[in-house]
């Protein structure tokens, strides 16, 4: 990802300006002593001309972005209607003071407020679910910038292809979702904001690192995905990484998948000292049940986290969504494979 300001005009300008300035001044000085104190003032006045001219000049400079899928982007101006494909997406606009420019987002969008009630009263669009997202309600909402996501290419197409300025967010590990942090706060004109905030999530990134490194043991994670059919996490997704760095073992490290479906006969074999499950996928009871109905799968009781009760659970929105609070999720995952150390 990258960005192009194009100066070469407001470089050219200035320079021109300020040698006007400057052989004006030593014009006066020579020729005229007694007009000098007239002469600052008018130089002062043509310096606060510069400056506006920079101003003005800077609303109008090139912005060539590159996002996740590799397509470049030019914006001629900062956006004011946004509109987000993805509750992650969200997240990342209103992190990094930008959630005033979003006038839609997803009936998934649920933080940092409840933008269902921001619906109801006319404050903000919805434009339907994430993986099929209304086109009328879209374009009904004449958005200057629209951020997309994974597995949303048919619509970010149809999109592109009716003229709309479409920034695809695909992180693919931690660092990715720094990088699109920092991405969208180019777009959006809150560059120092982003950068403020990336820089605080990589400070608490490398506390935990740097706290679970002096941990005597390294225990064995299982991260239950779905169950029945049974799905955990492999090597190539980000859960696995946060469970690297919060100091454990993914049991499915050999894996080299994001997600992949196996069985009951896996797991006891590799026989996990913790396994968390999350909660909050959609309305009811959470898909795997209760801790009860868990402990009672068909030989889940030789399990090393079963016999020692070492089963926790985390909020999937936090773990799931690749956006700033995936180092809360860091946090807590630390905390609960090593709570000896906090």
């Amino acid at each position: 990802m990258c960005i192009v300001v194009n100066t070469k005009y407001v470089v050219y300008v200035t320079t021109i300006i300020v040698i006007i300035l400057i052989i004006s001044a030593v014009y006066v000085y020579i020729y005229d002593q007694g007009q000098i104190a007239d002469m600052r003032s008018m130089i002062r006045g043509l310096q606060s001309d510069v400056a506006n001219l920079q101003i003005e000049l800077y609303k109008y400079r090139n912005l060539t972005l590159v996002d996740d899928r590799g397509y470049v982007l030019n914006l001629t101006s900062y956006p004011n209607r946004i509109v987000s494909l993805a509750p992650s997406n969200t997240e990342i606009l209103f992190a990094i003071g930008a959630g005033d420019k979003v006038v839609g987002v997803t009936d998934y969008c649920n933080y940092p407020y409840n933008f269902s009630a921001w619906i109801e009263a006319d404050n903000l669009t919805s434009v339907g679910n994430y993986w099929t997202p209304n086109i009328e309600a879209i374009v009904a909402l004449e958005p200057d910038l629209i951020l997309a996501a994974f597995a949303q290419e048919e619509v970010v197409n149809t999109l592109r292809g009716m003229g709309y300025k479409v920034l695809v967010l695909d992180p693919g590990n931690i660092d990715d979702v720094l990088k699109d942090i920092v991405l969208v706060g180019r777009a959006t004109d809150r560059n120092i904001e982003a950068a403020v905030l990336v820089n605080n999530l990589r400070r608490r990134i490398d506390a935990v690192v740097s706290k679970v490194a002096g941990a005597t043991s390294t225990p064995k994670v299982y991260y239950e995905v779905w169950y029945d059919p049974l799905w955990s996490v492999g090597s190539e997704s980000w859960e696995h990484e946060l469970i690297e760095k919060a100091g454990g073992i993914n049991v499915f490290a050999d894996q080299s998948l994001k997600y992949f479906e196996t069985g009951s006969e896996a797991i006891i074999e590799r026989n996990p000292d913790i396994m968390i499950f999350p909660l909050g996928h959609g309305a009811g009871p959470p898909f795997w049940g209760s801790f009860d109905q868990m402990k009672a799968r068909p030989g889940w009781d030789a399990i090393s986290a079963v016999q020692n009760d070492r089963l926790y659970t985390i909020d999937a929105d936090v773990i799931n969504r690749p956006g700033p609070r995936i180092v809360d999720a860091l946090e807590t995952l630390a905390q609960v494979i090593h709570p000896e150390l906090f």
